[in-house]
């Protein structure tokens, strides 16, 4: 389930009531104080990243004390996700994430050093995006119906990279494979950057990419766009077709962006926290940046139903996980 921009919108007004601080707040020590630490359990200049960067300054503006990034990346989103579920519940450390350490985590691995849903408290849902299957410009390769070809005609020799295992671009190529009845082999990176600057050197033969990391270097003739993820086309490439256009019936990868902070942290802190991120929504140069630019769909929405969302796709993302025997290395 996704609320779309217009939601968003339209609960704007209940949204900024919600904020209000109780009455007994002013008893509390001031927040924030001092610097604010957002986690980003990923590489720098990933989709994540860049969302995150653009998200924090009009928050640190509005907040009145910087928001640091902290580019925790590794173990597939599990360390820093980690150290924002066991940091003090105090507004002081956040967590900016996709959906992968969140949902599908649990799944990839025998077990994990936080639980998703007891150890963070959702904040608000930021965006949602779909993926872009591209190869280089150089590649031969100019269609899916080429690609799923070359990977029948020669069994993992057609390579596809990821920001990690059981994330949306590695459950994109991994759903791919299997419908088509193709071996491909998946190779994994640290985040969206150093994957498609392999992509880039013609180490890969081709990537599921998140728009906004992948539209410049489409835009620049460096890359090939082949299809979409999503239900439908994005605004952004409307000329590349979805994977169900192209006979791919059901294939569906999107995933989401949103806040976390961790799980005891006080109510008036986190109220503070989702209307500071829906106005940073709202601003024109941020809706250009994610939306125009980068061809994300700005959701927002409340905590709980950010904690609604996160509950249904761990059920779902989970399944997908299992049903095709993804398992963490």
């Amino acid at each position: 389930m996704t609320f779309t921009r217009r939601q968003l919108l339209a609960g704007a007004g209940a949204a900024l009531a919600a904020a209000a601080l109780p009455a007994g707040a002013q008893s509390r020590p001031a927040w924030p104080a001092k610097p604010i630490r957002l986690i980003v359990p990923y590489a720098a200049g990933g989709a994540a990243d860049i969302t995150a960067r653009v998200l924090a300054k009009p928050m640190a503006q509005a907040l009145g004390v910087p928001v640091v990034i902290d580019n925790r990346g590794g173990a597939n989103g599990n360390i820093g996700t980690d150290a924002a579920a066991k940091a003090a519940p105090d507004g002081d450390t956040l967590l900016f994430t996709a959906s992968g350490p969140i949902v599908a985590n649990h799944a990839l691995y025998a077990s994990l050093p936080y639980d998703p849903l007891k150890d963070l408290r959702p904040v608000a849902q930021a965006t949602s995006y779909q993926y872009v299957l591209v190869v280089a410009q150089a590649s031969p390769l100019r269609d899916v119906k080429q690609l799923v070809q070359a990977a029948k005609a020669a069994p993992g020799r057609i390579s596809y990279g990821s920001s990690g295992i059981g994330g949306g671009a590695h459950l994109a190529g991994a759903l791919l494979a299997r419908m088509a009845g193709a071996e491909m082999t998946h190779v994994p990176y640290k985040g969206n950057a150093p994957a498609l600057a392999d992509l880039l050197g013609g180490q890969l033969s081709c990537t599921f990419d998140t728009e906004v990391t992948a539209a410049p270097q489409i835009a620049s003739g460096k890359l090939r766009p082949l299809a979409v993820s999503g239900p439908r086309r994005s605004p952004l490439l409307p000329e590349v077709p979805t994977m169900q256009e192209l006979g791919f019936g059901g294939f569906v990868v999107t995933q989401f962006q949103g806040l976390f902070a961790p799980a005891r942290t006080d109510a008036a802190i986190v109220a503070r926290l989702h209307r500071e991120l829906m106005a940073a929504l709202r601003l024109p140069e941020v809706v250009q940046r994610l939306q125009t630019d980068g061809g994300y769909e700005l959701v927002g929405g409340t905590p709980e139903q950010f904690a609604q969302l996160v509950a249904q796709e761990h059920a779902a993302y989970g399944k997908l996980v299992r049903d095709a025997h993804i398992r963490a290395e």
